[in-house]
């Protein structure tokens, strides 16, 4: 089981050398899970800042409010059970006009890849859920790999896992239902993959499409990205920590856009992705945790952090 003592954010002294938090500022850390990164922000604010959390996640949100409470009254801390694609409304609902800095670090967390009872991980003998909030009724694991055809699950197998065996796994789920378990399924997945060097499962790909599917992941990730940005005061600043190549490629598409440079095919005659000169991006490339960190946090190793700063308005 995960504890706040064991979780060990990751880049953190990266995110904090990009954001600059000062005494006085609004931040907000748009996932704050167990609340590493937003207690390390939080007490930068002080004396009279606030700091604004948001996750979709109310086992996670309750161990941050308590990480956080520690701050109480040296600085102004406020939890919401809230998609970070909910942000705008977040603000408006608490009269916030204007924020100096936000942060996304994206994906599973600690915290729902070491409960067991989650699904997320094919460590454990546990139920196919896979939902980051467990609190709403909807689409799980067990929906998907039972119910859906062999051509849907090789497609987001496919897309969502980069899967080079998509329709081998495909075909062995369909055959072998119905999956009852997170390690059953590792086991069907394992065996249509075969064997693979280095330290990756063979489960590893399989296991985030489906969980990218039933979050919904990668839809409006741009979008939400572009809202945070029109929600940063002049010279505030966005930092986002990507874990894998779709996510990677979501938020580089949205800093290219949102700073002026069409992304539209070549072959397009004029530029119809709204292309808008709104952030100058402070990192040239994607920035990488060093040996020591992978050393001591090997979760950390596919991490990518890059960083925008918000325009002065026209």
């Amino acid at each position: 089981m995960m504890t706040m003592n064991s979780h060990t954010p990751v880049m953190v002294h990266e995110v904090l050398e990009l954001l600059r938090p000062r005494p006085g500022e609004v931040f907000v850390d748009a996932t704050v899970g167990l609340g590493g990164h937003a207690a390390e922000i939080a007490s930068r604010l002080i004396p009279g800042g606030w700091l604004i959390g948001l996750d979709r996640d109310r086992q996670a949100l309750d161990d941050a409010a308590r990480r956080l409470a520690n701050l109480s009254g040296a600085v102004r801390v406020t939890v919401v059970h809230a998609d970070f694609r909910d942000l705008p409304q977040v603000l408006l609902s608490r009269g916030v006009e204007g924020i100096h800095g936000v942060l996304f670090d994206l994906g599973v967390s600690s915290l729902q890849l070491d409960s067991a009872e989650r699904g997320f991980s094919f460590r454990f003998d546990a139920p196919l859920d896979m939902r980051m909030d467990t609190s709403q009724s909807g689409l799980t694991a067990a929906d998907i790999v039972n119910r859906w055809s062999e051509t849907d699950l090789r497609r987001i197998i496919a897309e969502y896992g980069e899967e080079p065996a998509a329709a081998r796994v495909a075909r062995a789920i369909v055959q072998n239902r119905p999956v009852a378990s997170a390690l059953q399924l590792a086991g069907i997945v394992a065996h249509a993959v075969g064997r693979r060097g280095g330290r990756i499962h063979p489960a590893t790909r399989t296991f985030q499409a489906l969980r990218i599917v039933v979050n919904s992941e990668i839809e409006g990730l741009q979008e939400a990205i572009e809202q945070a940005i029109r929600c940063l005061l002049p010279g505030g600043r966005i930092v986002v920590l990507s874990y894998h190549s779709l996510e990677a490629r979501a938020v580089k598409r949205a800093f290219q856009r949102l700073s002026g440079k069409c992304i539209c095919p070549p072959h397009v005659p004029e530029c119809r992705c709204g292309a808008e000169r709104l952030i100058e991006v402070i990192t040239s490339h994607a920035l990488k945790p060093d040996a020591q960190e992978v050393a001591l946090n090997p979760r950390s190793r596919s991490a990518q952090c890059r960083a925008a700063e918000r325009l002065a308005r026209v």
